[in-house]
């Protein structure tokens, strides 16, 4: 058997010698922009960020403090900046299905551009059809329908007058309404004279006076018939007067997204749609179905419910980015990262909401970008990361109320046009999530293909010596602390090796 000896104290405590420091203070050298001792986890970082398939979303595992979301970001931001701005999103109205709003992609910046032009379009038009059907023109050819329909019940109604003064009949209007009485001799009798006449003579005459009741009728029909072709001449100038004052409006606008063939159909189906409600512009107020007083509101928001459904509600812009998008989600809750649907208290007390409520979620605003997530905050939040999982598996952000989740609400609420996904997923956990969801959850390995581990120790060499000396010069200037000189270095040195229990 091999005798056990006792180790000295030299041989248990590795000592850092100062002398091999060039500097006096951490003062002297430059910030420290790499990650150190992280050479395997960073080069797996660096794979995951440049491949863009499906499912090669990331797994950052490793112990706290060892700079995992801060070598990740760093990556993640240097990437973006080579990368270009990722497409606008806006949520308009759906005029044929009002409660599933459609989806707008537009290039970035241009998602501003036309809510910014919607806006203008929209105050622009209630004082241009007001005008328009305000006009003496307009006036004139109302005025001009209503003369040519009076003329035609005029002589519908002479006609009747006409066939009872051929039948010896007489047409007298009554509160009840018109009614017909018999004539003898260019006056009408009385009922008493009328009772007086011999049978046979009541007989023709009453018979004469069915008949005339049954012409009556059908010129009443005919009278109907009549107003009803009026107030379809009326509207007719109505769609006519509004559609050349609409389209006018829009002539600028069509120009102007003459590339987009999406937007350009919107624009058309905003035309029809004002056309067909140009009497509406008639009777909306100021004010109507608008929130309590008190809050302060959006543009999109202010003015009558009637004029808000031709606004564009812009839900991901990005003209004042110069890169696809790195976000960070501190609270990813479910309506945090798909977004939700808010509600509006009227003046009536009730609440309403329309597509201009739609807000985004962080899977909205880093769409075509980067995504970073806490695991353990994700995983503890209500169908969080279902929901996540759902939204990679099918490549697209579909939206609904909370309530419907749980199934707590059977009112119709608006479902919003999914939009397409096209996003990476960066998941940063310790070791233990990883390998639990690793084995208990099917979907994982297929969505999360790349692992980057970081480790918690680095081999001690001078090399790496010397890195610690300028990470800890750049914490001190960061932080605003003074700095340490070489002997302060090495004791630090001592201390890190005691703690990982490593020589």
């Amino acid at each position: 058997m091999t005798p056990i000896s006792p180790l000295s104290y030299d041989v248990l405590c590795r000592q850092c010698s100062p002398d091999q420091f060039s500097f006096e203070t951490t003062a002297e050298l430059e910030d420290l922009t790499d990650i150190i001792g992280q050479e395997r986890a960073v080069n797996a970082v660096q794979f995951g960020i440049s491949i863009r398939r499906e499912g090669y979303n990331m797994f950052v595992l490793g112990p706290h403090s060892t700079g995992k979301f801060s070598a990740v970001r760093q990556f993640l931001e240097q990437q973006a900046a080579t990368e270009p701005a990722p497409s606008d999103w806006c949520y308009v109205n759906n005029f044929d299905v009002p409660y599933r709003p459609r989806a707008l992609e537009l290039p970035a910046g241009r998602g501003k551009s036309l809510c910014d032009d919607m806006n203008t379009f929209v105050d622009e038009l209630r004082a241009a059809i007001t005008a328009t059907l305000e006009g003496e023109e307009y006036r004139a050819r109302v005025q001009s329908i209503e003369e040519t329909y009076a003329r035609q019940h005029e002589a519908a109604y002479q006609q009747i007058q006409q066939t009872a003064r051929e039948r010896q009949l007489a047409v007298v209007r009554t509160k009840d309404g018109i009614v017909f009485a018999p004539v003898v001799d260019d006056k009408i009798i009385s009922p008493e004279d009328f009772d007086a006449l011999p049978e046979e003579t009541r007989a023709n005459i009453k018979k004469e006076i069915d008949y005339l009741k049954e012409e009556m009728e059908k010129a009443a029909y005919r009278a109907r018939q009549l107003e009803k072709e009026q107030r379809a001449a009326v509207k007719s100038l109505n769609r006519e007067m509004v559609q050349a004052e609409v389209s006018h409006l829009m002539t600028e606008m069509r120009q102007k997204y003459a590339d987009l063939p999406a937007v350009l159909d919107y624009l058309q189906t905003v035309q029809t749609d004002v056309t067909d409600s140009a009497e509406d512009f008639r009777r909306i107020e100021d004010g109507e179905s608008a929130p309590r007083a008190g809050m302060p509101l959006p543009r999109s928001l202010l003015g009558p419910a009637f004029l808000r459904r031709y606004r564009v509600n812009l839900l991901v812009d990005h003209s004042a980015n110069h890169g696809t998008p790195v976000v960070y989600v501190d609270h990813p809750t479910y309506p945090n990262l798909v977004g939700r649907i808010e509600n509006m208290v009227t003046q009536s007390g009730s609440l309403m909401t329309d597509f201009t409520l739609v807000k985004p979620g962080a899977l909205h605003r880093a769409n075509g970008g980067y995504l970073i997530l806490d695991a353990h905050k994700i995983l503890a939040q209500s169908f969080a990361w279902e929901q996540l999982k759902r939204a990679l598996r099918s490549g697209k952000i579909e939206m609904e109320p909370e309530g419907q989740m749980f199934g707590v609400m059977n009112t119709v609420s608006l479902r919003p046009e999914p939009i397409p996904l096209n996003i990476k997923i960066i998941l940063i956990g310790d070791r233990a999530v990883y390998y639990s969801l690793s084995q208990f959850d099917p979907d994982f390995a297929e969505l999360f293909k790349v692992a980057a581990d970081f480790a918690e120790d680095m081999p001690r060499n001078p090399e790496n010596n010397m890195l610690y000396a300028r990470l800890i010069g750049s914490l001190a200037r960061k932080e605003g602390l003074r700095h340490f000189d070489r002997s302060a270095v090495a004791r630090v040195i001592e201390r890190s090796a005691r703690m990982i229990g490593d020589a």
